[in-house]
């Protein structure tokens, strides 16, 4: 196996398996996305390598998310929690977010994981999912309403839209 791939993978996998959770709401399904997103990096490593091999994997990871979505026709919510970080002072508040999160619809959900989690543009974010920048904006606007009101205790850590 190429070094630099693994390198690349051993670096980034936590991170890209955590935003694949957010957005499917189910572990073993992120881990499947993420997986199919490695094998198609790996057989095209030597042409991505130099541009941004992350973002073949983001696009790879939410498009394979929204096929996957298309075929089941429902969600399928999951009630285990994302793997938790060693600070335990904000556990209560990380899970009732998550628990909001999966409750909103699937592009809602994928708009505020790529622009809030995974910190993307509204750009980039619409070029990953296939959507318009404006489609992105109300989305977001939209997604963040409903998590107010499915969790409002959540306060300010759930931003304005």
């Amino acid at each position: 196996m190429d070094r630099e791939f693994a390198a690349f993978v051993e670096a980034r996998q936590h991170r890209l398996l955590r935003s694949a959770y957010l957005v499917c709401g189910d572990h073993h399904l992120a881990q499947d996305l993420l997986q199919g997103a490695l094998v198609k990096l790996a057989l095209r490593w030597s042409r991505v390598r130099d541009g941004d091999p992350e973002a073949f994997l983001r696009t790879v990871i939410y498009r394979d998310a929204v096929s996957w979505w298309r075929r089941r026709r429902r969600e399928d919510l999951s009630d285990d929690p994302p793997e938790r970080s060693d600070s335990g002072e904000d556990v209560p508040n990380r899970l009732l977010f998550a628990a909001a999160l999966r409750r909103l619809p699937p592009r809602q959900r994928a708009v505020l994981v790529l622009r809030y989690f995974d910190d993307l543009t509204e750009a980039r974010t619409a070029e990953i999912l296939g959507v318009t920048v404006g489609t992105v904006k109300s989305q977001a606007s939209a997604g963040l309403r409903k998590l107010r009101d499915l969790a409002p205790e959540l306060g300010e850590m759930v931003g304005r839209g």
